[in-house]
């Protein structure tokens, strides 16, 4: 757990995200980024020298089976209120517009729900689960889908809802989520949309996947590049409240 909050540390401190004061909704989907991120914010509140609180909240698309009572388990164990919010965005996609293609319009809808319930709850801060995997898949996805370098910046001002959405877990690599979900046994909540698992993003994975078998430092060269200011500025601070999240980001277990 002590790498997960160094780079925790890193991003707070790198891109200004935690302020003393501050109210911070976790958007709780029950996947492992989330659960990470929650429980590494409910420690680093205790060290970070900041006094700031969390309130976890869930969104329920309107799919069943979806079991929230792990997650409630674990909010009461690490002393973080938590809101359940209902919501029929499944129905909205899947059965009054039968999407083809549901997660990009899924994702805008799940981030304004969680944003607004937010707002409702007297948060100004939305903490979300990507990690350094996501960042660099959304990179990739921006360039082959879209024409354009671009992805999420780790710290974002929305100025229609006048709420921050934050990233703390940026620098975080997925494979060590994977192995801190396991060592903290932590309560994943199997994802029940049908479109888990093969959408776009799942792709891009697989290719990564395999240009790593050939190039092994691929994803931290990436990385750097996505720091790079002086050549890109994707991650620049002075891009806070900048460019709004890619549409591509759809992974629901965030």
């Amino acid at each position: 757990m002590k790498t997960v909050l160094g780079c925790v540390r890193k991003a707070d401190t790198d891109f200004e995200m935690i302020a003393p004061g501050d109210r911070i909704a976790v958007g709780i989907s029950g996947g492992k980024d989330s659960l990470l991120l929650l429980h590494a914010l409910a420690l680093y509140r205790r060290f970070s020298g900041k006094d700031f609180t969390l309130q976890a909240i869930t969104l329920k698309m309107g799919l069943e089976p979806f079991d929230v009572s792990p997650i409630a388990a674990l909010c009461e164990q690490l002393d973080v209120p938590y809101t359940v919010i209902e919501t029929q965005i499944a129905q909205v996609i899947f059965d009054i517009r039968k999407e083809s293609n549901p997660c990009a319009l899924c994702a805008k809808m799940r981030r304004g729900a969680l944003n607004d319930a937010a707002k409702d709850l007297g948060c100004n801060k939305v903490a979300l689960g990507h990690h350094r995997d996501d960042a660099i898949e959304t990179l990739l996805m921006s360039l082959l889908f879209e024409g354009r370098l671009h992805t999420f910046h780790p710290n974002t001002y929305l100025s229609r809802k006048d709420i921050t959405v934050i990233r703390p877990m940026i620098y975080v690599p997925e494979k060590h989520v994977k192995h801190m979900t396991k060592v903290l046994e932590l309560p994943v909540v199997k994802n029940p949309c049908p479109a888990d698992g093969h959408s776009k993003r799942e792709e891009i994975k697989e290719l990564i996947r395999t240009l790593s078998k050939t190039y092994p430092n691929l994803k931290d060269y990436m990385t750097s590049a996505l720091r790079n200011t002086d050549q890109y500025g994707l991650w620049d601070k002075k891009l806070v409240g900048g460019p709004r999240p890619n549409e591509y980001i759809t992974d629901n277990n965030k």
